[in-house]
């Protein structure tokens, strides 16, 4: 990496930091980008989404390890974390669409079904006809009928429900719930069941996203809990031979400090209590994780300027032009994100506000645009005294950030800016007012009356 760092971060003693803290941006770089882009704006930077990826691979060196694209599919992140040497695990057929754009052979393709639409299924065993070593990741007998249905007899691999679920907040634990995997109870059979009709080649199991290092006993119980499926599947039972499985995938989730005060994961400590807590297994069985948030979340800015600064009996409320339509985990979640004032507003009276250095810490309540209560970034948090016109740096941002940007109350969603050594270019441009409308088509015909807005490109840049 350069010594500016095309933008981004800081310089730092260590080359490779445990976590990109929001302070450790280069507050004139992001202040440039988005007056030459426009806000609300992302910003990734695909070097530090290579050193994610290097430090993943340095602490499981042994073990295949997967990118869950869910994360953040943008083109230049896929083909960052490929070059990287990682896998694509994908969770839709369009996820794997992108990954095969980005340049992911089949035989590091990972597709995990759950509940799949026919359609998905309908591609992705078109795409293995093509492409024969991708790997179909399958929670549910269901679906391995729906897929013998359509001739599909290739590589499968068994998720199984482990009972045990962590994470960041209820609705991203996934190994306990129901919706997720084949009972552990019945993960042995269905998988011998499974052996006689494809190539199953592994085992699979996820306790859910963004855990935080006081539930690692909880990731440990999962990893054993498959290592005993592992070496109960080399056995075999009564007649049946042993399953030959090439893995035992115990998911990912491996969570990021998105406070400020936060210790980040000792991913080193992890990933040696993941080794000793799945051994030992059967010989020629490999481990392979799947991290997604941890490749690319503190890889990530979003960029936002204040419009409105607006004192009431009870709160300071700040607005600005970033909402739960371009950050919905603060509104689904309750997340916290780290938020730092970088300045560049006026003061009431009309002059430069001071740097923000210079300002009082004051309780603010950060508010989108959009027409709902739970529009907010953050409630009673200590900034630097907001001035209209100041630009707001959102981090900890890369992973589910532009993921989950939406169209709701008609905003068009934001632009997104790679950096890579020292090139910033928009890899995903602003969308206009005429984008929320090109997939719509009259009711009753297809009308060529209507009048003409393509030249209607909507308010930002």
């Amino acid at each position: 990496m350069s010594d500016d760092a095309a933008a981004g971060p800081t310089a730092e003693p260590d080359a490779n930091p445990s976590v990109r803290r929001v302070s450790d941006w280069d507050a004139d770089r992001l202040a440039a980008l988005a007056s030459e882009h426009g806000t609300p704006l992302y910003v990734q930077d695909l070097d530090r989404v290579r050193e994610n990826c290097e430090r993943l691979r340095g602490a499981f060196p042994d073990a295949d390890v997967r990118y869950a694209v869910k994360a953040h599919t943008g083109r230049s992140v896929l083909e960052a974390v490929r070059e990287a040497g990682l896998d694509a695990e994908c969770a839709s057929a369009g996820e794997v669409d992108r990954a095969l754009a980005a340049g992911f052979g089949g035989d590091r393709l990972h597709y995990t079904a759950v509940n799949p639409p026919a359609r998905d299924l309908d591609y992705v065993v078109g795409v293995a006809e093509a492409e024969p070593g991708l790997t179909v990741t399958v929670g549910a007998v269901d679906t391995l009928d729906r897929l013998a249905e359509r001739g599909y007899d290739g590589r499968v691999c068994v998720r199984v429900n482990p009972g045990v679920g962590a994470g960041h907040h209820e609705k991203v634990k996934t190994g306990g719930a129901a919706k997720f995997g084949i009972p552990y109870d019945r993960a042995a059979a269905a998988t011998r069941d499974a052996a006689e009709r494809f190539d199953v080649v592994g085992v699979h199991a996820h306790a859910g996203s963004g855990i935080d290092p006081d539930q690692l006993d909880s990731h440990r119980e999962l990893v054993a809990r498959m290592g005993e499926l592992a070496r109960e599947l080399a056995e075999p039972q009564g007649a049946e031979p042993p399953v030959d499985i090439e893995y035992v995938d115990v998911g990912g989730g491996f969570g990021v400090p998105y406070r400020e005060d936060a210790p980040p994961l000792d991913l080193p400590a992890v990933a040696e209590a993941t080794r000793e807590a799945v051994a030992p297994l059967p010989a020629g069985v490999d481990l392979a994780i799947e991290p997604g948030r941890y490749v690319v979340a503190d890889a990530g800015v979003l960029l936002t300027r204040v419009n409105t600064v607006k004192p009431t009996p009870d709160e300071r409320v700040v607005g600005v032009d970033a909402g739960m339509t371009d950050l919905l985990r603060p509104a689904m979640y309750d997340a916290y994100h780290p938020i730092r004032n970088l300045g560049g507003g006026r003061g009431s009276d009309g002059t430069d506000a001071p740097a923000p250095d210079d300002r009082s810490a004051t309780p603010v309540t950060v508010a989108g645009p959009i027409c709902e209560t739970g529009d907010t970034l953050c409630r009673n948090r200590a900034l630097a005294d907001p001035a209209r016109g100041d630009l707001l740096a959102v981090g900890i941002a890369g992973a589910y950030g532009y993921e989950m940007a939406n169209q709701y109350n008609s905003r068009p969603r934001p632009a997104e800016v790679a950096l890579d050594d020292e090139t910033a270019a928009v890899v995903r441009r602003r969308e206009t007012l005429a984008d929320l409308t090109t997939v719509e088509r009259d009711a009753t015909s297809n009308r060529t009356d209507r009048p003409n807005r393509s030249d209607r490109t909507g308010a930002g840049r």
